[in-house]
């Protein structure tokens, strides 16, 4: 691995470790389920800031580039930068194109493209974005042809989503269920994901 591509990929493993240990403090604090925490927000930000150089620098640092691990990170870092719409849109475009050079897994494409049109408020296509329901349990966001769904996840290399959701553990309720949902659209508009 070249010099740069090894420094690069060892900077991705530094930013997905930093995004992991904040949302573990969030989360030993009781505040990660409350809504985006300003503490979070800043570590995406600027993790977000750095990928976009990255991309327009040298395009997707797929896995012949920045080894497996390092091209997983960057793909976390893209898919938690919920705050920053274009980069998500251009990482995605990007990301198809590694998935069809080899350089990427399907599954990675497909959760990015869900969680998009998800902020977008458009169905999902593979079932990869869940929702809280109001007992706390996971549940897909809406889906686009429900039917279909496990035969696309199966050929992008996901899970049945029956099993997802079997594994998935409860989440905190918000304290007030109307205002979070109201904080949420507004956030939603304010950055830039729906009008």
């Amino acid at each position: 691995m070249d010099p740069a591509d090894q420094a690069l990929r060892r900077e991705l493993l530094a930013m997905a470790a930093e995004d992991g240990r904040v949302r573990q403090a969030l989360l030993g604090e009781g505040v990660l389920f409350d809504g985006y925490h300003p503490r979070m927000v800043a570590v995406h930000r600027a993790i977000a800031g750095r990928m976009i150089e990255v991309l327009d620098g040298g395009g997707w640092p797929g896995a012949s580039r920045v080894g497996q691990d390092g091209a997983e990170a960057a793909w976390l870092m893209v898919q938690h930068a919920i705050g920053e719409p274009e980069l998500q849109r251009h990482a995605l475009r990007l990301i198809q194109e590694a998935v069809q050079a080899g350089e990427a897994p399907a599954w990675q494409a497909a959760m990015l493209e869900d969680r998009i049109r998800m902020f977008e408020g458009r169905p999902q296509i593979y079932g990869t974005q869940l929702e809280r329901g109001p007992d706390g349990r996971a549940r897909p966001y809406m889906l686009e042809d429900p039917a279909g769904v496990e035969e696309r996840r199966r050929e992008v290399g996901l899970d049945p989503l029956q099993d997802v959701l079997a594994r998935s553990e409860p989440s905190p309720v918000p304290r007030d269920p109307e205002a979070f949902e109201r904080g949420y659209q507004a956030w939603l508009r304010r950055v830039g994901w729906r009008e």
